[in-house]
């Protein structure tokens, strides 16, 4: 396209085939490759143009957001574009019987005669990628929120919608998807209805499935809250019949959090006062990254470790695996 130069980067080993096809086109000369995170990169000139995908699912993945503005503020020249400009994220009520019993079904049906509840708690405060067609859609959707990555700089996200339902329908969760702008008014969408991408839409299930009949009140609040290396998402619904009688039909509060299952041995060694002791793979992994500071061989350091631990490692091989795994993960 007549770039001068680019910067390719990628932390994954998958960039030595875009080596290889930039190398196969001719193009090698111009193109400079980078096997790390963006924002431990510095590079040789600021850019006129950033194109990025660091998109799951959804926009809101992983480290995508705090990347993208670290990259706008230290690699992008002032007045340089983004590619993409935004993503805008809309939000609908879902019907969809099949969807929802995959959370239910294994868990509440007991089929085979044993109890398996605990684990309903568990896969109902889980989101997953689905497809649904327009028709499925109870409501009109709304726009959750906008990522401008042109100024964002808060990965969270938070809104509450409100729906006042217009026909029947049985409601089983929230449809999420994304439009993005590209730049200059060229984009795609995730809507239902259009064509199947990469991308997808989420569905967060309801706890339990909810008749919904003209008039009720729908108000769902979405968040999205970066913590450590992903997100937590928390789905709040509450849903209002129009009579008087029994008006409140739902309020579920809903969680990722709750949707790992978490033991209490492994709570107990997370806990601030919990005083560690190394099991034997911390041992194998401290003597790695010592002898690894005293600057050995990596063949070096597969005979220590394969001697030391020769109930562990068999042969020198297997030893030089388990040395080579750390020394990708931490070396220079």
């Amino acid at each position: 396209m007549g770039a001068r130069r680019v910067f390719a980067i990628e932390p994954d080993s998958a960039i030595q085939v875009a080596r290889e096809v930039v190398g196969a086109n001719g193009c090698a000369d111009r193109v400079t490759f980078y096997q790390a995170l963006s924002t431990q990169v510095e590079l040789p000139e600021p850019a006129d143009i950033i194109i990025s995908d660091l998109r799951g699912v959804l926009p809101l993945f992983q480290h995508h957001i705090p990347s993208i503005a670290d990259a706008r503020q230290r690699l992008l020249k002032p007045g340089g574009a983004l590619i993409p400009q935004r993503d805008t994220l809309w939000a609908a009520v879902v019907t969809d019987d099949k969807l929802h019993a995959d959370y239910t079904t294994p868990w509440l049906d007991n089929p085979y005669g044993v109890e398996m509840r605990a684990g309903h708690g568990i896969v109902v405060n889980s989101w997953r990628k689905a497809r649904v067609e327009p028709d499925q859609l109870l409501c009109e959707p709304q726009r959750w929120a906008t990522l401008d990555y042109t100024s964002i700089t808060d990965p969270n996200v938070s809104n509450t919608l409100t729906w006042t339902a217009d026909r029947c329908g049985t409601g089983h969760g929230l449809g999420v998807w994304f439009d993005t702008e590209l730049i200059d008014a060229i984009g795609f969408s995730n809507a239902p209805g259009q064509p199947e991408l990469i991308y997808g839409m989420g569905f967060f299930p309801w706890q339990d499935a909810v008749a919904i009949e003209p008039g009720d009140q729908i108000a769902v609040t979405l968040e999205a809250n970066l913590v450590g290396d992903d997100y937590i998402w928390r789905w709040s619904t509450r849903v209002l019949g129009q009579g008087s009688e029994s008006p409140l039909k739902a309020d579920f509060k809903q969680s990722t959090f709750f949707g790992a299952p978490l033991s209490p041995e492994s709570l107990r060694k997370r806990a601030d006062r919990y005083v560690p002791a190394l099991n034997e793979n911390g041992e194998i992994d401290r003597l790695i990254l010592d002898l690894m500071a005293d600057g050995l061989s990596l063949g070096d350091i597969a005979a220590q470790v394969s001697e030391r631990f020769a109930h562990r490692f068999e042969t020198w091989n297997a030893a030089l695996t388990r040395v080579s795994d750390l020394s990708e993960k931490y070396s220079q």
